[in-house]
C-alpha cells in the first residue's frame, strides 16, 4: 500500500500516542485505596487486645484537645523557620520553637507537590498520584474518607478561610467559609488579607471547634520572583504576626478543667528557587503548639516525619477514627504526656488501620515484615493488658509496656513503608505492550526513510503482504495465547487485561501485522540492488558538515536524557546546539558569498555558469518574498551583508532571551531580567518594552495579510496591551500610577473576537484553495493569516515580560527565511530540523522547564470568569508550547512556498522529519524510564519529563495532521 510521506508520518504518530497512553497508564501507579466504599466509624474500632478470655474494653481513646487551629502557609520552607534567618523573619515562631510548649518537625512531602494533591495528603493521609496534577486545575469534591468528614460526622464545627481548593474538595463540610482563588499568582497581598480580616471576629467566638487558614501570598511571591525576593521577608513577618495573634487568642480562651487547644503551623509544599521543586522529597516545617506539651529548654534539632503522618495524629488526638486510606503513622511525641495505656491504645488503633489497608491491597500481606511485627506487638499488648487489669504495678510491667510501645512503632514504620512502596508497583504488562508499539513505529519510520525522503515522497508499506503471510497468523495465535496466560495468572491487576477481548485481539493483530511489515521492509532494504544503468550511475547519499551537525546534535541530545542532571538542565543542551547551529550556518554563508564565489570568478565568467547558478540566489527558484525588508528596496549588495549579519544577530537575540528567564534547577535562583522587569519600580520600563514588542510583532506579521486582517491584527494587539494594563501588569502612557488591578476579562474577550476573525478568514482561503482552485497565492495568504491568528492568541497568553520572546522569534524567522534558508538552498529535511531546534530552544526561552511547577496555569483563566475545563486545558497547553508551535506553523508556511517553486514533496519531507525527530527521543525516553523505574529521582525528575514528552508528542501529532491536510492540496503544476 503506497501512501504519501505526510500521511505515513501522521499515522505513525497516532499509533505512538496510543502506545504512550498505554505506557503511561501502566507506569503511573494508582494510589493505594481500600476496596470498601464505606468510611471508618467509631463503632468499627477494634477493642483493646487482652490475653485470655476476660472481657476486653472497646473504649474510644479520649480527645487530647478541645479546639484545633491549622495555619497552612503555602510554600513555607523549613529554613524560613528553623534556619539562620528564622529569628529575623519569624521571631515569635522561633521563640516558641526554642522556649515554648511545642513540638517541631521537618515534614517530608512527596511529589507531586501542587496544591490539591497536598491537601488530599494532609486530610486523608494518603500519597497522591500524578493524575492529581491534572485534577488540580479543577478540583472535584473529595468523596474519600478524610479527617474533615470524620470531624463533621462527630459534630465538630469547622470554619475555613483561604484557598478555594478546600471549598471545592469539601463543599458541605464547613459551617462558615470564604475562599480565594489560587491561580492569579500576581496577587500576594489581597489574597492573604482576605483571610486575616476574618480572624478578629472568629477568634472571639466560641461556636467553632476547628479553624483552617490557608495563606497563598508566600507561594505567589515564590512563583513571581523566587524565594530570594525582597518581598519574602515582609511576608514572613506578616505570617509571624498572624501566628502571634492566634496563639494569644487561644491562650486567653484556656480555662481550668477544660482540654487545651492545639495550634498547627505547617507548609504544604516548599518553594525552591524560581518556584521549582526538584528534590525527590520536599521538606516543610511542622510546628505543633499547645499547653499540653512540655516547655522547651532550648533549640532542638527537629525530628523528621512524613507529611501524611499529620492526618492520623490529628484524628486520634481529637478522638476520631483514622481515615481508611491513610498510610501515615501517628507522631508519638504528641501523646507522650498521656498514660502508657492510652499511648498503646492509639498505637494499636493506628496499627490496626494500616494492617487492614495492607491486607486489602496486598495478596501476600501475611509475609510482610510490618504485618508480622504488628501481630507480635498486638499479642504482647494483650499480655500487658492482662497484667495491667490485674493491678500489677511493678517496674516489670512498665518495662514491658515500653517494649510493646517500641514494637508498635517499628510495626507502624514497616507497614507505612510497605504501603508507600505500593506506588512503585508498575503495571509491567501494559508498559511492555505500549513500549512494543512505540518501538515498532520508530523502526517503521527509520526503514521508510529512503522512500519518505525521495523525490516522490511516497512510502510503500507492505500491509497486504503482511496480512496474507503465515507468520502473521502464527504471531496472532502466539500473542493471544500469551495474553490469556498472563491475564489468568497475574498476581496483580492489569489495565490491558481489563480491556474488552475484541479490542485486545485487534491490538494483537495490528502489532503482528506491523512486525511482519517491518520484516518485509527490512528484507527489501537489505536485498542487493538490481543492476540497471540508472541505478548504477546514481550517486548515494552524501552528508555535508551541516548534516553531520544536525545528526550528531539530535542523537547527542537524545542520549543526554539518560542523566538526571541533563534532564533538569535540558535547556542548556538546546542553547548549546542552537549556538553551534548558528555558527555552522554562518560558515555556510561565508563560504557562499566569499570563498566559493571567488573560486567561481577565477574559473572564468562563462565556463562555470552552471556552478554560478547554484552558488548565487536565483530569482526563478525563490518563492513568494517573505522578508519584511523586501518592501524597503534592499539591493543585492546589501542582501549579502544582511545574510552575513543574520547568524550573529540570531546569536545576539538568543543570548538576550537566555537572560530574560532563568530556568532549570542549578541556576534558577540567579536574578534575571524578568524579575527585574516585574518589580514594581520598573513597571514603566516593562510597559515600554511591551509596546515596542507588540509594535514589532505587527510589523513582522501584517505584511502578507489582507487589509481586513491587518486592521483586526492591529486592534487585537492593542487589546492585548489593554488586557495587561487592566490586570495591572503594565501602564498606559497617560497613567502615572498603578490603579486597582482587575481580571481584564472584557479586554481579553475583545482580543478573542479578533483572533477568531483572522482564523476564520485564513481558514476560508485555505478551504477555497483546497477544494475550489489550486491558486498558490490564495493558499499562501490563507496559511499566513492562520499563522497571524495564532501569533495574536499567543501574544494574549504570554506574560508581558515574555513579549520580547515572541518578537525575537518572529524576527529570527523572517531573517532566516529570507537570507539563509532560501539563499543557501537548504532542503526540506535540513530546514525542518532547524525549525525543530529553534522551537525547542524557544520553549525554554519562555521560562519553561521539565518541572511541572513551571507550567503557568493562570493562562487557562484569561478571558474567563470561572474555570471551564476544555478552554483552560487548551490555553494552558498552547501557552506552554507556544515556541514549538510558532516554529512549526512557520515551517508549514515556508515549505508551502517552496512546494510551489522547487519541490512538490517539501511538505511531505517536512512532516516525515518532524515525526522522526519527535519519535526518537520519545521512544528512547520510554525505554529509559522503564530501566530506571526504581531510580531515586524517578518521581521528581524523570516522571515529569515523561509527561512533557507525551504532551509534546500529542502537539507534534496535531501539527503533522495539519501538514497532511496542506500536502493534499494539488500544486499548480498538477492542477
Amino acid at each position: 500500500m503506497k501512501v504519501s510521506s505526510s500521511v505515513f508520518a501522521s499515522f505513525c504518530l497516532i499509533f505512538e500516542l496510543l502506545g504512550l497512553a498505554l505506557f503511561l497508564r501502566g507506569f503511573f501507579p494508582v494510589p493505594v485505596k481500600s476496596s470498601f466504599s464505606s468510611k471508618n466509624k467509631l463503632s468499627d474500632l477494634p477493642a483493646e487486645p487482652l490475653a485470655g478470655n476476660g472481657p476486653n474494653s472497646s473504649k474510644v481513646p479520649p480527645p487530647l484537645f478541645k479546639r484545633v487551629v491549622i495555619v497552612l502557609i503555602d510554600a513555607l520552607r523549613e529554613d524560613f523557620v528553623f534556619g539562620p534567618n528564622g529569628k529575623k523573619y519569624m521571631p515569635y515562631t522561633r521563640h516558641l520553637v526554642e522556649r515554648g510548649s511545642t513540638h517541631s518537625f521537618v515534614a517530608k512531602a512527596r511529589p507531586p507537590t501542587v496544591t490539591m494533591p497536598r491537601i488530599k495528603a494532609l486530610t486523608t493521609g494518603s500519597i497522591p498520584g500524578f493524575i492529581d496534577v491534572v485534577m488540580n486545575l479543577n478540583s472535584p469534591a473529595l468523596h474519600e474518607d478524610n479527617l474533615l468528614w470524620q470531624a463533621k460526622t462527630a459534630g465538630k464545627r469547622i470554619v475555613f478561610y483561604g484557598d478555594d481548593t478546600w471549598v471545592k474538595l469539601f463543599p458541605k463540610h464547613f459551617m462558615e467559609y470564604d475562599g480565594t482563588t489560587s491561580f492569579f499568582v500576581s496577587d500576594y497581598t489581597e489574597v492573604d488579607n482576605n483571610v486575616t480580616r476574618h480572624l478578629d471576629s472568629t477568634l472571639k467566638r466560641d461556636d467553632w471547634d476547628m479553624l483552617i487558614l490557608h495563606y497563598l501570598g508566600l507561594d505567589h511571591i515564590g512563583h513571581i520572583s523566587g524565594p530570594h525576593s525582597s518581598l519574602i521577608g515582609p511576608k514572613l513577618l506578616e505570617m509571624d504576626d498572624v501566628l502571634k495573634k492566634i496563639h494569644a487568642a487561644l491562650i486567653s480562651k484556656e480555662a481550668e478543667g477544660t482540654l487545651p487547644n492545639l495550634l498547627v503551623r505547617l507548609g504544604d509544599q516548599r518553594s525552591t528557587p524560581a518556584g521549582a521543586r526538584p528534590s525527590p522529597e520536599i521538606n516543610t516545617p511542622l510546628v505543633l503548639i499547645s499547653p499540653a506539651f512540655k516547655r522547651k529548654a532550648g533549640m532542638e534539632k527537629p525530628s523528621v516525619v512524613e507529611q501524611v503522618d499529620l492526618a492520623p495524629t490529628l484524628s486520634l488526638s481529637l478522638g476520631l477514627p483514622i481515615s481508611q486510606n491513610s498510610v501515615g503513622r501517628l507522631i508519638p511525641a504528641v501523646f507522650e504526656e498521656t498514660s502508657l495505656r492510652e499511648q498503646l491504645r492509639v498505637l494499636h488503633l493506628n496499627g490496626y488501620q494500616l494492617s487492614c489497608l495492607l491486607r486489602d491491597s496486598t495478596l501476600a500481606y501475611q509475609k510482610e515484615e510490618g504485618y508480622e511485627l504488628f501481630r507480635v506487638a498486638e499479642k504482647s499488648h494483650g499480655n500487658w493488658m492482662k497484667l495491667y487489669l490485674e493491678g500489677n504495678t511493678s517496674e516489670t510491667l512498665s518495662n514491658m509496656g515500653r517494649k510493646v510501645l517500641r514494637q508498635y512503632i517499628d510495626a507502624l514504620k514497616a507497614m507505612s513503608s510497605a504501603l508507600s512502596r505500593q506506588l512503585g508497583k508498575y503495571d509491567m504488562y501494559s508498559m511492555v505492550v505500549g513500549t512494543v508499539l512505540l518501538v515498532q513505529m520508530l523502526l517503521l519510520l527509520l526503514l521508510a526513510m529512503p522512500e519518505a525522503l525521495s523525490g516522490a515522497a511516497v512510502v510503500d508499506v507492505p500491509v497486504g503482504v503482511a496480512l496474507t503471510s503465515l507468520p502473521f497468523y502464527l504471531l496472532c495465535l502466539l500473542c493471544a495465547a500469551l495474553h490469556v496466560a498472563l491475564c489468568t495468572s497475574a498476581s496483580a491487576s492489569c489495565y490491558f487485561c481489563g480491556l474488552p477481548w475484541a479490542l485486545v485481539f485487534a491490538a494483537i493483530a495490528c502489532s503482528a501485522a506491523l512486525a511482519c511489515a517491518l520484516v518485509t521492509m527490512a528484507a527489501r532494504r537489505l536485498a542487493p540492488p538490481t543492476k540497471s544503468p540508472s541505478k548504477v550511475s546514481s550517486p548515494g547519499w552524501e552528508l555535508s558538515e551541516l548534516d553531520m551537525l544536525l545528526l550528531l546534535g539530535t542523537v547527542g541530545h537524545t542520549l543526554s536524557l539518560g542523566a538526571s542532571s541533563f534532564v533538569e538542565e535540558e535547556h542548556q543542551s538546546w542553547y548549546f546546539l542552537l549556538n553551534t547551529l548558528c555558527l555552522a550556518v554562518f560558515q555556510d554563508v561565508c563560504r557562499k558569498y566569499f570563498r566559493e564565489r571567488r573560486r567561481a570568478s577565477q574559473g572564468g565568467a562563462g565556463g562555470d555558469s552552471d556552478d554560478e547558478e547554484q552558488l548565487l540566489p536565483s530569482c526563478k527558484a525563490a518563492g513568494p518574498d517573505t522578508s519584511p525588508l523586501a518592501d524597503l528596496g534592499v539591493s543585492r549588495g546589501s542582501e549579502k551583508w544582511l545574510a552575513l549579519a543574520t547568524p550573529p544577530l540570531t546569536l545576539a537575540c538568543c543570548r538576550l532571551l537566555r537572560s530574560l528567564n532563568q530556568t532549570g534547577i542549578q541556576w534558577a535562583h540567579l536574578p534575571d531580567l524578568s524579575h527585574w522587569l516585574n518589580s514594581g519600580d520598573h513597571k514603566v520600563v516593562l510597559s515600554l518594552l511591551s509596546m515596542a514588542s507588540l509594535a514589532l510583532v505587527f510589523v513582522l506579521v501584517q505584511r502578507r495579510c489582507s487589509a481586513v486582517s491587518k486592521i483586526a491584527l492591529a486592534l487585537g494587539l492593542l487589546g492585548v496591551y489593554s488586557y495587561r494594563a487592566a490586570a495591572g501588569s503594565v501602564l498606559f502612557p497617560w497613567q502615572h500610577s498603578s490603579r486597582a488591578a482587575s481580571k481584564g476579562t472584557m479586554e481579553a474577550r475583545f482580543v478573542y473576537v479578533f483572533v477568531l476573525g483572522i482564523l476564520f478568514t485564513g481558514a476560508k482561503d485555505l478551504l477555497h484553495s483546497q477544494l475550489v482552485s489550486a491558486e498558490a497565492r490564495l493558499r499562501g495568504r490563507g496559511l499566513w493569516e492562520v499563522y497571524s491568528g495564532v501569533v495574536l492568541l499567543i501574544a494574549l497568553l504570554l506574560r508581558p515580560h515574555n513579549l520580547p520572546t515572541l518578537a525575537c522569534c518572529l524576527l529570527v524567522q523572517s531573517l532566516m527565511a529570507q537570507f539563509i534558508w532560501k539563499r543557501l538552498h537548504y532542503d526540506a529535511a535540513q530546514t525542518t530540523i532547524m525549525h525543530y531546534w529553534f522551537g525547542q530552544a524557544f520553549f525554554y526561552f519562555q521560562g519553561n522547564s521539565n518541572n511541572i511547577a513551571t507550567v503557568d496555569i493562570s493562562v487557562g483563566f484569561v478571558g474567563l470568569e470561572s474555570y471551564v475545563e476544555a478552554p483552560a486545558i487548551f490555553l494552558t497547553a498552547l501557552s506552554s508550547y507556544a515556541g514549538p508551535l510558532l516554529w512549526a506553523c512557520h515551517l508549514v508556511c515556508y515549505l508551502s512556498s517552496e512546494r510551489d517553486s522547487r519541490s512538490s514533496a517539501a511538505l511531505g519531507h517536512g512532516c516525515y522529519c518532524f515525526a522522526l525527530l519527535r519519535s526518537v527521543p520519545a521512544v528512547f525516553y520510554v525505554l529509559l524510564v522503564t530501566a530506571l523505574r526504581y531510580h531515586l529521582f524517578i518521581w521528581s525528575v524523570f516522571s515529569p519529563k515523561l509527561l512533557y514528552e507525551a504532551m509534546h508528542t500529542l502537539v507534534t501529532a496535531l501539527i503533522c495532521i495539519f501538514f497532511t491536510f496542506m500536502d493534499q492540496s494539488p500544486s499548480p503544476s498538477r492542477a
